[in-house]
């Protein structure tokens, strides 16, 4: 799926692609990524893997994120990164985690089943829960435990994914 990127020193939008990600695509933790996204692929055969790429530079991922369909038909958000060079307020590219969510969404519309369809789950750091809240329109259920729901996912798609054009 095509979306944008904000490329932080310029302000400028970069066309950005998110797709499947299989074993090669596998950023490292030995290249500062703090998952080892080859090894949740290795063992976590049932989950979906997804990156986040510039166009112009699919081999390198800016972003990841690994989702699991439940066997009631939830779609959990088990794992999202973004590249360490785009970590925090000095990272080269904005709206990568934005983007990613939105597809997380987008994909929980397809995936979904029955009740939980266009619902996305996830557990978050406690330290992201507001950020989760404020920014992005999630809602904290319980602790950590947290969701997006189809109003709150769909303003993400609407905003990250099909109207990022202006971001």
């Amino acid at each position: 799926m095509k979306t944008n990127v904000k490329d932080t020193a310029t302000g400028n939008l970069m066309p950005a692609l998110i797709s499947e990600a299989g074993y090669g695509d596998m950023p490292l933790k030995k290249d500062g990524w703090n998952f080892n996204w080859r090894q949740l692929y290795r063992k976590e055969g049932d989950g979906m893997f997804f990156k986040l790429t510039l166009e112009n530079t699919p081999e390198k991922a800016e972003g990841m994120v690994k989702l699991t369909l439940t066997e009631f038909g939830m779609l959990v958000l088990d794992c999202i990164e973004v590249a360490p060079s785009n970590y925090g307020r000095k990272g080269k590219y904005d709206l990568v985690a934005a983007c990613l969510l939105a597809y997380s969404c987008l994909m929980s519309t397809k995936y979904g089943k029955n009740e939980y369809q266009s619902y996305l789950s996830f557990e978050s750091k406690t330290v992201l829960i507001e950020l989760y809240i404020k920014k992005y329109g999630a809602t904290q259920a319980w602790g950590q435990k947290m969701y997006f729901s189809p109003e709150a996912g769909n303003k993400l798609i609407n905003n990250y994914l099909y109207g990022n054009e202006k971001a």
